[in-house]
């Protein structure tokens, strides 16, 4: 009878510890993961076929062949031929780069000069002889000249715009001196270094204005704009500096006018201006208005002056879709629509203002794909005469030769390799280059994701993602679900609809046991007026209706998918959509990591707030603010921000810890002391972190302790 006790006992402690065991993930279940990333042996198949071809300044083409080292040179004029093989890099035909010293500055257009900011003003230098001498010399602290110092964004460059005959700077002189200031204290041994910038808040009084002006760079003469000051918007972003110049001005060719747009704080108002240069007189031809928000378009301003004609081409959403408008600017009307139809045109590439012809960006007009994969057009002022350049299936980017003869034509999606084409502007194919091929990259691990597409919440809308599922997944057992979350407005769960080896660690978490979800909510851009604008006034949606609806979508068909395992987790705008998800929806989210949410937009700098909820009203920013909803915290929340913060100041997050604790609830907190907003070199800790919670309280299992994420 013992001898029967003990041997049952024995079988039962066994199964315990197998059923332990099931329960762990080793180091090499880690590791197995991380090979999965960028560093391994897929990504590395990639990087060993693909290619990046180059243009000459004298037209032709170039690029290394990764498996011989040789480089092709191609000269796409000559039809036949036109291709030869050397050892040597083409790159020693191309011009030495201008070195520079001292503070960052910009080059004038002919590469002999270069302005930069100094004690608040600006400065010019030839580079030639390196003579510097002051362009300004009354700009002083808090109202200085071409300043990008304050909100989300402070650095020493100027924002300038350069005339086309490089003789004058657009620019304006900042006056900030009114704004509050936003503080951070960077940890040390002995006494802590304050840092300290202008940081506007939604509901301030005032914010930021901006004198507009012009400089003569070989006289020092300054004109400014009979004008009052402007609000420090743009149309294109929470910036006025958002591809790096100073964005909404457009130069005439002789430089003795200057187009710009001047746009209401709310962003609802946008003007179109032009000055003469050289007296600072000021005409407003027509101006825009909107009941949300008003937007020139996604990576790009589309607007264009063309004072040779007296017109101009403008973009409007006034459709429901995103489109450009040729403007009689003798009248201030309308005289064409150029573009229209049920797709959205996101980047007006280049104007040819002689043969009146644009080459422009659209996503969603090929009927039948994706609307988020990017193709190429070109089209009359007339909106006759339509070209599709870029007609294949998939997310197309487009690289211009100089002089605007042939371009580099690279397409792929999620699921397919980049192929590259040398194509012409008739959008005829002159030669296919070299691809990569699908078979190598799954011989060596790589498994695409699955791109899916599921109705919104309120059945209005297709939306699309990506499904990231485990190599061995056994489709009769049950996984727990991650959802990636970036609500945007201003971006989304993908982004990028291109090609990606190793994106991030998707598929990394994937092997660990889970089912990853990215979905692009309405609410995100590249669609139509009606789906960026679901969200506005009420940011702290965060699409996550949206998400919910999807994942139950994808669950009714993959039965592997675990509904009463879902975790969430995001970054920036993410980190406030988590810990929304986890306050607003506690039965369906169980586990959430938060990293550098703005969870309180009356904490986050004003244009970003003021753009997509409008100016501050009662309690239209209260009431969407994740703090107010901690009370309902049912699973478990880990909250994350970096010390140092310049984007979203650690101060967001501490309200989130402070509502939970006022609430009696039990939370998890990381500050990574000196990380700014993406954790820089800490980004692999908070990495393995993420995946450790995740298994730990998702999964229900133990992590190997201390891992070190080693991603070359």
């Amino acid at each position: 009878m013992k001898k029967g006790l003990l041997l049952v006992g024995f079988v039962q402690m066994m199964l315990g510890l197998a059923a332990q065991q099931k329960n762990i993930r080793t180091r090499a279940d880690y590791d197995r993961a991380v090979s999965v990333m960028s560093g391994g042996k897929a990504a590395k198949a990639y990087s060993s076929q693909s290619i990046n071809p180059q243009w000459l300044p004298d037209g032709r083409l170039w690029y290394r062949l990764p498996a011989t080292g040789q480089y092709i040179v191609i000269d796409p004029s000559v039809k036949k031929g036109g291709q030869t093989v050397t050892e040597q890099s083409p790159a020693v035909v191309r011009p030495a780069p201008v070195k520079i010293s001292g503070a960052p500055g910009v080059l004038s257009p002919d590469g002999k000069k270069m302005v930069y900011i100094k004690d608040w003003n600006l400065w010019i230098k030839e580079i030639a002889t390196g003579k510097e001498r002051p362009l300004t010399t009354d700009g002083v602290k808090d109202f200085g000249y071409a300043t990008d110092n304050a909100g989300w964004t402070h650095s020493n460059r100027p924002i300038v715009l350069w005339s086309p005959d490089s003789k004058k700077i657009a620019t304006f002189q900042q006056d900030q001196r009114h704004v509050k200031d936003m503080y951070l204290v960077r940890t040390k041994v002995g006494a802590p270094e304050l840092e300290q910038w202008k940081y506007p808040l939604p509901g301030d009084s005032a914010i930021i204005k901006i004198h507009r002006l012009v400089l003569d760079v070989e006289t020092t003469a300054m004109i400014r704009f009979k004008m009052a000051p402007d609000d420090r918007r743009g149309t294109l972003c929470d910036d006025i500096a958002c591809d790096g110049s100073f964005g909404d001005n457009d130069w005439s060719a002789d430089g003795k006018q200057l187009a710009f747009v001047s746009v209401s704080r709310d962003h609802k108002i946008v003007q179109f201006r032009v000055a003469n240069t050289s007296t600072g007189e000021i005409r407003t031809l027509f101006e825009e208005k909107v009941p949300t928000q008003y937007e020139s378009g996604q990576g790009m301003a589309n607007w264009k002056f063309l004072p040779e004609t007296n017109e101009a081409i403008w973009y409007s959403e006034r459709s429901g879709w995103g489109h450009l408008y040729l403007y009689d600017l003798a009248t201030g009307n309308v005289k064409q629509q150029i573009t229209r139809g049920n797709f959205v045109v996101t980047k007006m590439l280049r104007v040819d203002a002689k043969k009146r012809q644009i080459l422009f960006e659209a996503k969603g007009r090929e009927p039948g794909e994706n609307p988020y994969f990017s193709h190429f057009y070109t089209t009359g002022f007339d909106g006759k005469r339509l070209v599709s350049l870029t007609p294949e299936p998939g997310n197309h980017s487009l690289t211009l030769a100089p002089g605007a003869r042939y371009f580099i034509d690279r397409f792929s999606t999620p699921v397919m390799p980049p192929v590259t084409k040398l194509k012409d502007l008739s959008g005829k194919t002159i030669r296919e280059l070299e691809g990569v091929a699908l078979s190598k990259l799954k011989d060596a691990g790589w498994q695409a994701p699955e791109i899916f597409s599921v109705k919104s919440a309120n059945q209005q809308f297709d939306l699309y993602g990506l499904l990231y599922k485990p190599q061995h997944l056994d489709p009769s057992k049950k996984y727990p679900v991650v959802v990636y979350i970036y609500p945007g407005p201003q971006g989304g769960s993908v982004g990028n609809w291109s090609f990606n080896v190793a994106a991030g660690d998707f598929q990394a978490l994937a092997e660990l046991g889970f089912i990853v979800v990215r979905l692009e909510g309405s609410c995100n851009p590249n669609r139509s007026k009606a789906f960026h604008d679901v969200c506005y006034g009420h940011m702290g949606e965060n699409t996550l209706p949206d998400q919910i609806a999807g994942v139950r979508q994808l669950a009714a068909k993959n039965g592997f998918m675990d509904l009463d395992r879902v975790g969430i987790w995001g970054h920036s705008g993410g980190g406030f959509a988590t810990a929304s998800a986890m306050f607003k929806y506690p039965e369906f989210f169980k586990v959430g990591i938060a990293e550098s949410g703005n969870h309180d937009n009356r904490n986050y700098e004003d244009d970003w707030g003021e753009r997509y909820i409008g100016l501050l009203e009662g309690d239209n920013y209260e009431k969407q603010a994740a703090p107010l909803y901690a009370g309902n915290l049912q699973g478990k929340l880990l909250l994350v921000t970096g010390g140092m913060d310049d984007n979203v100041p650690p101060y967001n997050t501490y309200l989130v810890a402070d509502a939970l604790i006022r609430a009696n609830k039990t939370f998890d907190l990381l500050v990574i002391p000196n990380a700014r907003h993406g954790y820089g070199a800490d980004s692999y800790y908070m990495m393995r972190r993420r995946w450790d919670y995740f298994v730990e309280h998702l999964l229900g299992a133990v992590p190997p302790k201390d891992y070190k994420i080693n991603n070359p």
